[in-house]
């Protein structure tokens, strides 16, 4: 189907999980959701598809506990949106809790220090970035030791060297260590952000010691990258990119681990599983994920669904 006429609108609400094999979003952003589809909505009406529905953050949690996706975890990594997903969390306890970094891509970006990476893409700063990159950290332990309840995690963070170029690897390398120290100060479990750059994000975590909690959020990694997860303990969060064709390397990577150490997410507005791959994500969609999963470990939805739900529970002490 060409661009002009890729369906716009919201995937069908997947098949409800059964009561004992509820799931939790391991990783999400929520009211990003809200602008995409407001966006997808614009664009479908452009090319005279029809308006999409916009539904509010409360919408889309009540649309995920329907399925089964009883919680979320939340990614607040941009300055300004740190208290948007602890608010949330505040506003619906038990149901979301709140992970807070400062972005890969956004760590350069503080006090200018941005350069263009592969992706092409023009370096645009805001007006926060003019706060230095160690202001904006303190304020991400600040938040996290005012919010225990909240804060569950520290992240997104990571390396991403298709945004950032060569000039600030170093740079985000310096960024990435600070959210380790800080997770490891506070023992809490840390979400990494890999995008391009599986070298540099393992050889950081060897060299400096990764936490205990460690979760590479919407895995990437090949087989091989998966045996070194298996050998250190790490976790992997598997997006709707586990669920396309060519990603067998993420799949095995889930199967080397075990179920122990494998969590589902969404990365919403982003990833929508198959088959509604360019859709808006949303949590509701988590459960199309465990089908893929199940699929290719050969194993009930249910079976594979509790497994997640039971990991997310201990690593996160939700």
């Amino acid at each position: 189907m060409s661009k002009h006429h890729r369906n716009r609108n919201w995937a069908p609400a997947p098949q409800p999980l059964p009561e004992d094999a509820h799931v939790i979003d391991n990783h999400t952003h929520v009211a990003s959701v809200v602008p995409f589809s407001q966006a997808m909505s614009h664009e479908a009406m452009e090319k005279g598809q029809g308006e999409v529905p916009v539904y509010s953050v409360d919408e889309l949690l009540e649309q995920a506990q329907k399925v089964g996706v009883e919680g979320v975890i939340d990614c607040g990594c941009e300055l300004p949106n740190l208290m948007t997903a602890i608010d949330m969390a505040r506003e619906h306890p038990g149901t979301v809790h709140a992970a807070i970094a400062i972005h890969p891509n956004e760590a350069v970006l503080h006090g200018h220090r941005g350069a263009p990476g592969p992706d092409g893409l023009p370096i645009k700063y805001k007006p926060w970035h003019d706060i230095p990159f160690d202001e904006a950290m303190a304020e991400v332990h600040r938040l996290a030791t005012t919010y225990p309840n909240q804060v569950v995690a520290i992240g997104e963070t990571g390396m991403d060297l298709f945004r950032t170029g060569e000039g600030a690897k170093e740079l985000q390398r310096e960024a990435f260590r600070a959210h380790v120290a800080l997770a490891k100060e506070l023992n809490l479990p840390m979400q990494i952000h890999d995008r391009d750059s599986h070298k540099e994000v393992i050889e950081t975590l060897l060299a400096d010691g990764a936490p205990e909690r460690t979760v590479f959020h919407s895995y990437s990694g090949d087989a091989e990258m998966g045996e070194i997860a298996r050998e250190n303990g790490w976790y992997l969060s598997l997006s709707g990119t586990s669920s396309y064709k060519g990603n067998d390397g993420i799949r095995e990577s889930a199967k080397l681990v075990g179920m122990s150490h494998v969590m589902v997410e969404t990365d919403a507005p982003y990833l929508s599983p198959m088959p509604y791959r360019g859709r808006t994500n949303a949590p509701y969609m988590i459960p199309y994920t465990l089908q893929a999963l199940a699929d290719y470990l050969d194993r009930p939805l249910v079976e594979i669904a509790k497994a997640t739900r039971e990991t997310t529970r201990e690593v996160y002490g939700i």
